[in-house]
């Protein structure tokens, strides 16, 4: 499965989720939610650009810079 970068994404969502919710004091629907939404999310998604191999940290860092420049 050569390319197919599922498993770390899955372990990498519960973090990114946890620092968005302590970042934005909400629940983690809510920062679930917010995840989703974002274009950050949508990159994540797509192994050819692979944010896979960033930190859940500078993900989530990813999704305040793009809701911060709303």
């Amino acid at each position: 499965m050569e390319g197919d970068h599922t498993l770390i994404r899955a372990t990498l969502v519960p973090a990114i989720v946890d620092y968005l919710a302590a970042h934005y004091n909400v629940s983690e629907d809510s920062a679930m939610e917010m995840f989703y939404r974002s274009k950050t999310a949508q990159a994540f998604a797509d192994d050819d650009l692979g944010l896979y191999g960033q930190s859940a940290l500078n993900i989530a860092g990813n999704v305040i810079q793009e809701r911060e420049a709303i």
